[in-house]
């Protein structure tokens, strides 16, 4: 029952920013993490950057001083501003949270994915 919106992608320059945002719905109780997944055409799907309820927050090597993703949010969202883009941040962005269920049973929920393109 756990449902994400994503939005935020776009076209943009290279050197442009751009900000995306996720927003989780549903049966929540607890939000543990929350992380942005990115997948190139032909290229695997890697981990972005993530967050944990904790405060702590981890970046993949390409974009460390260029990414940065917000805190979770009191409303079950969380941002990822995207600074410095290049050609080679083009990929689908996705946006994936972890935590519980009033159930206490665990949830994985994914988002649909949305579109990022750096282009001159």
């Amino acid at each position: 029952q756990v449902q994400l919106v994503e939005s935020g992608g776009g076209l943009v320059q290279p050197g442009g920013s751009l900000t995306l945002s996720c927003a989780a719905f549903g049966s929540i109780f607890t939000i543990n993490g929350m992380r942005w997944y990115r997948q190139a055409p032909g290229k695997e799907r890697e981990l972005v950057a993530m967050r944990t309820s904790g405060g702590s927050a981890e970046y993949t090597d390409s974009v460390k001083g260029r990414f940065t993703i917000s805190r979770i949010n009191a409303d079950n969202t969380v941002y990822l501003q995207m600074n410095s883009l290049k050609p080679e941040d083009t990929a689908v962005y996705y946006c994936n949270v972890v935590g519980y269920q009033p159930n206490y049973e665990v949830f994985d929920a994914w988002g649909p994915g949305t579109q990022v393109t750096v282009s001159s």
